[in-house]
């Protein structure tokens, strides 16, 4: 949030689970100007020294008079608007906001009206339109596939409401299966190489079947390869692809490096130039992924039994620059190759390898287009309280954007783009991560994460299985044959769904500054849209409802302002299983949300004394206003 500095008639001044086999603001003191009826008859003798109480705005502004009294003010000469500038692109954001574009909102064609509160004793939030945090990058809301998952291509409903959702990317084949995965194997007419051993060893040095994975393979419980090309293609999303490092460690062969990368720059081969992005493996720190330790006395190449930062990050040239070669060869020019890091210092990920971010970014130097990071949030394992959810986004985010700038400064390399593209929370005992807390947490870490200059990013993931309601899925995963959601209709979107829906739906493609006096439940994410409107979200992290004043400055408001509200049902408090959207809400005895979400109607209010909503317990409201 920033602070500011208001000004009125140029005279009164004020003032965020374990998955597969793993395990896995700028705010200074918050001021706001109160406009009260004294403060308007000031501005108002003020003004009668330039013959009116409306000046005309100065010519370096947008050319329209003070916004209506009330809501908003401008903070320019004599109560003119301010235009914001864009901030250059930050090297956290690089051409992962290449893909930027106008976003046009467009206005409900039917509303309904409710009651509005009266502001007395409200929150108040302010949103200016003149301070700009970022352009908004399509790629945010993105989320991650897995094979397990099974065919999924052949289930209408799951592919329409993915396509409503527009994740825009999604990244596989998955997480840890990533580093024992063989696209172009199907285990039975073709399997893994020769080279590849049967079994694996843990952190501990035991060993245990290898569980190999195969792109190739046609059965009904996994997602071939070519189906996730079709997933893609019937979704409107961008890939990405994280390639088989583990094999580079774990293989017997005489060159298992040279070997391993020729296996990722054969997919790229494969690709055929429709996939732009790609990463060398997945948490390779992790002392649960694939190759984090070796049976040395198979290794060919005099690599250690445990992994070091200097081992990956001189592997991944290797892989780069054969993937790059391929690249070339089928015309894809514009390849761009992750590096995988930790979100924090050593101490924190549970992996026991030092140094990694340094050794990494020392031995590959600047061969990464951009860098990988996945972050959980919430303590792992933990029965976290909302509170304790609440409690992580902003702070997580901001510590890890620290983190891995230190990083690459103490490295002596370049900073580059940087791709969340896995995030959860991973409370679990209560149903956490199935339920409405976890939908307001994602709109957190969507928030913070634009307020970071983070332009890409990845939920994980799109289905899981149920596990007694501690699974990261967003749908539930109805290619299981035992232990799905109990009454869940087939791939039945779970309330993190509909928040992210609304988000994108709902927040412009410019980040505003926006700011929160009255209550520390609330917070505020300020938007503007290129088509003239102005918008914010308001999440109320506590248990009882908040009346909230909005006032938006630099802004020549309308007459109109429209929203929706979403919140938990009654079930399972304040772990809610279900979603309720301006009063609709699942079927009898269901969970999840409404089946009509993008018909239910918005609700719509006069401007005129002033714009105040009701942002109930536990809730979100996502709100755009008119301009003039």
């Amino acid at each position: 949030m920033i602070f500011q500095i208001f000004h009125v008639a140029a005279i009164i001044r004020s003032g965020k689970s374990k998955k597969f086999q793993k395990i896995p603001v700028k705010a200074t003191k918050k001021e706001q100007m109160k406009i009260t009826k004294t403060t308007i008859g000031i501005a108002c003798i003020a003004a009668a020294l330039l013959q009116s109480c409306k000046k005309t705005p100065s010519n370096n502004n947008q050319g329209t008079g003070p916004t209506v009294v009330g809501t908003g003010v401008g903070t320019g000469p004599g109560g003119s608007i301010v235009s914001g500038t864009d901030p250059a692109v930050a090297s956290t954001q690089g051409f992962f906001l290449a893909n930027w574009q106008a976003k046009t909102f467009t206005v409900p064609g039917s509303t309904q009206s409710v009651s509005k509160p009266s502001a007395n004793g409200a929150v108040s939030v302010v949103v200016d339109l003149s301070q700009i945090t970022s352009k908004v990058s399509s790629y945010l809301f993105g989320n991650n596939a897995n094979p397990y998952m099974g065919q999924i291509v052949d289930q209408p409903a799951l592919m329409s409401n993915i396509t409503a959702l527009s994740p825009n990317i999604i990244r596989a084949p998955g997480g840890s299966l990533s580093d024992v995965y063989f696209f172009d194997a199907d285990g039975s007419t073709v399997t893994a190489p020769a080279d590849a051993p049967s079994t694996l060893l843990d952190l501990n040095g035991t060993a245990s079947a290898a569980g190999y994975w195969y792109g190739k393979l046609n059965q009904s419980w996994t997602l071939n390869i070519d189906n996730y090309y079709k997933l893609l293609q019937q979704t409107n999303a961008t890939g990405l692809i994280t390639v088989n490092y583990g094999y580079a460690r774990y293989g017997t062969g005489p060159t298992p490096v040279p070997t391993a990368a020729h296996l990722a720059a054969d997919w790229v081969r494969y690709d055929k130039g429709r996939t732009t992005y790609w990463e060398v493996g997945n948490e390779n720190y992790g002392n649960w992924e694939a190759g984090y330790r070796i049976d040395v006395t198979q290794n060919h190449d005099s690599q250690p039994a445990i992994i070091t930062g200097t081992i990956y990050g001189s592997h991944f040239q290797v892989f780069a620059d054969s993937m790059r070669a391929a690249a070339a060869q089928v015309g894809n020019n514009n390849i761009k190759i992750g590096i995988v890091l930790t979100t924090s210092n050593d101490v924190g990920n549970n992996a026991g390898v030092s140094n990694w971010n340094h050794d990494v970014l020392t031995a590959a130097g600047n061969t990464a287009d951009f860098f990988v990071v996945h972050n959980y949030y919430t303590p792992y394992n933990q029965n976290s309280n909302p509170a304790i959810i609440f409690g992580t986004p902003a702070p997580g985010t901001l510590d890890m954007m620290t983190w891995i700038k230190t990083s690459a400064q103490n490295a002596g390399v370049t900073q580059k783009p940087v791709a969340l593209d896995e995030w959860n929370l991973q409370a679990i005992g209560s149903s956490q991560m199935v339920s409405n807390i976890a939908g307001m947490h994602a709109v957190t870490v969507l928030g913070e994460a634009i307020k970071n200059q983070i332009s890409m990013a990845s939920r994980w993931d799109l289905a899981n299985g149920w596990n007694s309601g501690d699974d990261q899925g967003m749908f539930s995963n109805s290619s299981q044959t035992s232990g799905a959601e109990p009454g869940a209709p087939a791939w039945n979107p779970r309330p993190a769904f509909y928040y992210m829906h609304f988000f994108q739906k709902y927040f412009g493609d410019r980040m505003v500054g926006s700011s929160v006096s009255g209550s520390t439940d609330i917070v505020s994410y300020g938007s503007s849209f290129s088509s003239g409107q102005a918008g914010v979200v308001l999440v109320n992290q506590g248990n009882a409802d908040h009346i909230v004043n909005i006032q938006f400055n630099n802004f020549a408001i309308g007459s109109k302002y429209y929203y929706y509200e979403l919140k938990g049902g009654s079930d399972n408090s304040p772990f809610s299983h279900s979603i309720i959207i301006n009063g609709s809400g699942p079927a009898s005895g269901k969970t999840g949300g409404p089946s009509n979400y993008d018909s239910i109607t918005a609700i719509s209010q006069d401007v005129s004394g002033g714009i105040t909503v009701v942002v109930p317990a536990y809730g979100v409201v996502f709100l755009v206003t008119d301009n003039k």
